[in-house]
C-alpha cells in the first residue's frame, strides 16, 4: 500500500527550484521573442504540502486524500487533523517518516501532503487508494472508547461504604 501510494505522490511532485527557474527563463525568452499578449498556462497538479495549508484544504473540501507523517515532534502539531478529515469525509494514512514526505516536496521534511486533483489515468488508482484508506483509517475510530473498568481501589470502597452508612 504504502509503496503503491508514495508512487502515486511522486508523480505529483512539485517541481523544484532550479526547474522552476529554468521553465520560467524559456518563458521569458518566448515572451520577448513573441512580444504577443501573455499566453495562459493552465493550472500545475501537484502535493500541496505544510500543516495549515493542508488543514485548509481539507476545511475548503479541496482536498482528495491527506498523507500525515508518524513521528511529528510534537505530536499536537498534527492531532486535530484525523478528526478534521473524518468529519469532511477525506481519506487520510500514516506514513513511515516525515523524511520521506520530504523528499516528494523537495524538502529535508514535511508533517504532511494533500493531494487535491489528479490526472485522469490516475484517477482509479485515487480511488482505490481512497477507499482502502477509510476502512483502514477513517471508519475505524472508536469514539465512545471507555477507560478503565469501572473497579474501584481498596480505599475509595471504603469510603464509598462509610457513605452508604451515613
Amino acid at each position: 500500500q504504502t509503496a503503491k501510494l508514495l508512487k502515486l505522490l511522486a508523480k505529483y511532485s512539485p517541481e523544484t527550484q532550479k526547474e522552476k527557474s529554468d521553465r520560467l527563463k524559456t518563458e521569458a525568452e518566448g515572451r520577448a521573442a513573441d512580444k504577443s499578449a501573455a499566453k495562459k498556462t493552465e493550472k500545475p497538479m501537484h502535493l500541496k504540502f505544510g500543516l495549515s495549508h493542508v488543514t485548509t484544504l481539507v476545511e475548503e473540501n479541496k482536498a482528495k486524500m491527506v498523507v500525515i507523517a508518524h513521528d511529528v515532534d510534537p505530536i499536537e502539531l498534527v492531532v486535530h487533523l484525523p478528526a478534521l478529515c473524518r468529519k469532511k469525509g477525506v481519506p487520510f494514512c500514516f506514513v513511515r517518516g516525515k523524511a520521506n514526505l520530504g523528499k516528494l516536496v523537495h524538502f529535508k521534511t514535511a508533517t504532511c501532503v494533500a493531494l487535491t486533483e489528479v490526472r485522469r489515468e490516475d484517477f482509479v488508482d485515487l480511488e482505490q487508494l481512497g477507499t482502502l484508506f477509510k476502512s483502514q483509517f477513517n471508519d475505524n475510530a472508536n469514539l465512545l472508547r471507555k477507560w478503565g473498568g469501572g473497579i474501584m481501589g481498596i480505599k475509595n470502597q471504603h469510603m464509598m461504604a462509610a457513605r452508604k452508612k451515613l
